[in-house]
């Protein structure tokens, strides 16, 4: 078992279901010979051939709808948009055809497509690279929305979205790529697509992330275990459909949370999180729900995104002033 990056735990789960199923597909913009921007997909065509990994045109429209053509007739395709900031080229074939097609045909059509897409601020892009899209996603019904927070997961739930039989987006935080290291197994495994994971135990107060803010939040909890506070940490993993046992089984075991969630926070993941405790766990919290997520403005230019994103002091505030409520 080796110490991988994300990245490269990502890269591994597409070479092994590549391997393993001879109807998966991976195109998209330079992600042949080039390897993709982030080099996720380095290695794959040389390994597995021009008709398995390829590239396609600059033609965000035509990598999705190339991808419901193939899943409509039996393919399994993993197409990547580079920046999930370029999405919006491709919605309508997203939520007007593949997210339907299961319903409209009562079960009977399968729509076995994982959207890859890198997402996330932190790493000073140029504009329209870093916005975090998920809200969007997550609002779609009949896609799952999957955002790993390191590298066992990211493999784990790659392949299982690989292997699902509905639509699913995978987005990669890009600072998660290379900025830490976990134990990832050799071989093929899975992580559910339907499960959020507690990676703290805790019992002052619930944490609740996704992605990047998941390990910022794990850095405060830790922090915060030398002052007396013992934080639970909940990684949603999936952020559509949402793991509602696990979110309501902290919240009623700490009775305090902190919703976390680097997008704005009109529209977002963790909106949906507030209303569920609202609905089914108001009587069991001890103070008001702590919401930390970016401004409600567009995403700025690099040189301010330091001071726009969430981060650790922003965390670290909210869950004092939640536990001394």
């Amino acid at each position: 078992m080796a110490k991988l990056t994300m990245v490269k735990a990502i890269t591994d789960a597409m070479d092994e279901e590549l391997a393993r199923d001879d109807k998966v597909l991976v195109f998209g913009e330079d992600v042949g010979k080039n390897g993709g921007v982030f080099r996720a997909t380095d290695g794959l065509q040389e390994k597995h051939g021009e008709d398995r990994v390829f590239d396609t045109p600059l033609a965000e429209s035509g990598i999705i709808g190339l991808a419901n053509g193939l899943a409509f007739t039996g393919w399994r395709p993993v197409p990547e948009i580079q920046f999930m900031g370029f999405i919006f080229e491709a919605f309508d074939q997203i939520a007007g055809q593949m997210s339907r097609e299961s319903f409209r045909t009562a079960g009977k059509l399968k729509m076995p497509v994982t959207i890859r897409t890198p997402f996330g601020g932190g790493v000073h892009s140029p504009e329209l690279h870093s916005d975090s899209l998920e809200g969007l996603a997550a609002q779609t019904p009949g896609l799952k929305v999957v955002i790993p927070s390191g590298p066992y997961d990211a493999k784990g739930l790659l392949i299982s979205a690989i292997r699902s039989d509905d639509p699913v987006m995978f987005l990669e935080h890009m600072k998660l790529y290379r900025s830490m290291r976990e134990e990832v197994p050799d071989g093929a495994y899975t992580v559910p697509l339907d499960k959020a994971e507690v990676k703290r135990e805790g019992t002052d107060v619930s944490i609740i992330s996704y992605g990047y803010m998941l390990q910022e939040s794990l850095k405060v909890a830790n922090k915060l275990a030398a002052e007396g506070i013992n934080a639970e940490v909940l990684d949603l993993r999936t952020v559509a459909p949402l793991d509602e046992e696990a979110i309501l089984a902290t919240v009623k075991k700490t009775g305090k949370v902190v919703l976390v969630q680097e997008a704005q926070r009109s529209g977002g993941v963790m909106n949906q999180v507030a209303s569920l405790i609202s609905q089914d766990a108001i009587l069991s919290l001890d103070a008001p729900i702590k919401f930390v997520g970016a401004p409600d403005t567009p995403y700025p230019f690099s040189d301010a995104e330091d001071q726009w994103l969430p981060n650790a002091e922003d965390i670290e505030k909210a869950v004092k002033d939640t536990v001394n409520f």
